[in-house]
């Protein structure tokens, strides 16, 4: 009886124990650090190489934000963009999503500067679609808090390229 005891209690300990790790480890999840504040819903690739394989790989277009920390415009950009709910499910569901706060090696990533904010696709066959274009000629894949339906558009256009020349 005794063993019986000792060894009930010990399945017990171990279950506490690791629903109380659970817990623990549920509470303390802070926000995921490769979101950056842009959907933490959203699953982020951490490299633009990782991007590009991941892209290839699940034939689905890579969205690419250029954005700095101390930057206004890319601060409330990121506001608008965390905040509506079709562009955070679309990026969660039917693309690869990469934001970075330093320029790539790539110069296909900024065919007209380096500025920021700065959204482009590239898409499965790695091209990098110069062709999605946001409503400024200054800075053509600049986009701001207003543009944020015009930005929905150009998500769907990447996804309907897509469809129809892959």
């Amino acid at each position: 009886i005794m063993l019986h005891s000792t060894l009930a209690l010990s399945l017990l300990l171990i279950a506490v124990t690791s629903n109380l790790a659970m817990a623990i480890k549920k509470g303390k999840q802070a926000p995921q650090t490769l979101s950056r504040g842009w959907g933490d819903e959203i699953t982020w690739v951490q490299t633009y190489e990782e991007g590009l394989y991941q892209a290839k790989k699940s034939n689905k277009p890579l969205m690419v934000i250029h954005h700095l920390e101390d930057c206004q415009y890319c601060q409330a950009l990121k506001k608008a963009f965390a905040e509506n709910e079709e562009i955070q499910e679309m990026a969660q569901n039917n693309f690869i999503m990469l934001n970075l706060m330093h320029e790539t090696t790539d110069k296909n990533l900024s065919p007209d500067g380096q500025y920021v904010p700065r959204i482009m696709f590239v898409d499965p066959s790695l091209t990098v679609r110069a062709d999605i274009t946001g409503r400024y000629s200054n800075r053509l894949y600049t986009y701001e808090p207003q543009d944020i339906p015009f930005l929905i558009e150009n998500m769907k256009k990447a996804l309907r390229l897509i469809q129809t020349e892959l």
